[in-house]
């Protein structure tokens, strides 16, 4: 089953840099991962960080001590899957 849940996403200009953010974010342990840029998102490389909204002060600080390129951080519903519980 799918919801539609409301998610922090910091869209990407240059693959290069979704890489690099990708890599530094999964070493020191941020929550999150790399989508596909949503559609009602424009940005170059057509890649994403989707993280949880508590995630947002985190990953603000992350990308301005450590010069992180971000085209921007947006909240937007993204569809999320939810297991179903034993019935």
């Amino acid at each position: 089953m799918r919801t539609r849940v409301l998610k922090l996403v910091a869209a990407f200009s240059e693959t290069t840099d979704a890489i690099e953010a990708e890599a530094y974010f999964q070493e020191h342990g941020i929550e999150g991962r790399m989508i596909p840029l949503p559609g009602s998102i424009s940005a170059g490389c057509g890649l994403a960080w989707s993280a949880s909204l508590e995630q947002r002060p985190i990953l603000e600080n992350l990308i301005q001590e450590q010069k992180i390129k971000v085209q921007g951080i947006y909240e937007i519903q993204l569809f999320e899957r939810k297991e179903r519980g034993n019935i």
